[in-house]
């Protein structure tokens, strides 16, 4: 039997939809630190070939459901308000749900994996198929058309590269969040531009136009007002969206913009570089490498 969630509305839809016809249904859900997506699709048989494009019964969007980011109980509310929304957007329940298939950034480990199994079968019957892993896999699959092989690079809010081998040995790069160095993603790029108007600011680094151009865009009268922009709220997304200021200024001429952005590219070049020299992919001549 089906747990109700702790705070119960978010399902209480399915007291009106109880009666109604629910065929079987796929959720697939891409969870990451700026956004979450959920679509809701009808059981296709596998004798056919798969229709261009899918047919999408519903989709609904959520934000973070990263937990390294916003704790494990933002995350798991995020991820189960987008669930339901898909559900209640297709006319269906948790009834018709035949698999859950969960491709969420933070998911490291086989601990993450497992609470988070967890956490799922309090929601669906023990019927339901369920699956976790990081977003990274998901993005290959999507990518070589549902083969795990060869290597793919996400550069969002965070970075991961991630690499199979034919025979399902897996490595990854970087991912670790931007205190462990994911210097290739939007939260490194934008933290090391909020960094370079600080040192400026300060007489310990050149000057850039990155300053005037981050306080027009944050409403900012002085480069000394960025502390406190920061420190009231250092989510990941929101420092990440700066990114298209700095990419800006680079355009402009900016050498110090222009040098974060370079620094940026070589550090995701490393990490796709790292997956492949893992798995010995170098030595297999073409690979797909998907970003």
């Amino acid at each position: 039997m089906m747990k109700r969630y702790r705070n119960g509305e978010i399902w209480d839809f399915e007291l009106e939809n109880r009666f109604a016809s629910n065929p079987p249904v796929i959720l697939g859900l891409d969870g990451g630190t700026t956004s979450t997506v959920c679509v809701c699709i009808p059981i296709l048989p596998f004798s056919a070939p798969l229709p261009d494009p899918l047919p999408f019964l519903a989709r609904a969007v959520a934000g973070c459901s990263n937990h390294n980011s916003v704790g494990e109980l933002a995350a798991r509310e995020t991820l189960e308000q987008v669930m339901a929304d898909a559900l209640l957007k297709s006319g269906s329940t948790r009834s018709a749900v035949r698999a859950v298939c969960l491709a969420v950034s933070g998911v490291n480990h086989q601990t993450d994996e497992r609470r988070i199994l967890k956490w799922l079968r309090d929601i669906f019957p023990r019927r339901v198929e369920l699956f976790v892993q990081n977003d990274a896999v998901a993005a290959l699959a999507s990518g070589t058309m549902g083969k795990l092989h060869g290597c793919v690079l996400i550069a969002g809010t965070g970075t991961i590269a991630y690499g199979f081998t034919e025979d399902g040995r897996e490595a990854r790069a970087a991912g670790a969040g931007p205190v462990l160095g994911d210097w290739g993603s939007g939260y490194g790029i934008a933290a090391q531009a909020l960094t370079a108007v600080i040192r400026a600011y300060d007489g310990r680094g050149g000057q850039t136009i990155l300053t005037s151009s981050i306080l027009q865009f944050l409403g900012l009268s002085s480069p000394d007002e960025l502390i406190g922009w920061t420190y009231s709220d250092s989510s990941w997304a929101r420092i990440a969206n700066l990114v298209p200021v700095v990419v800006s200024c680079a355009e402009s001429g900016d050498e110090v913009a222009n040098q974060i952005l370079q620094d940026s590219v070589e550090e995701l070049a490393l990490s796709v570089k790292a997956v492949v020299h893992k798995l010995g992919l170098c030595g297999e001549g073409m690979i797909p490498v998907c970003v």
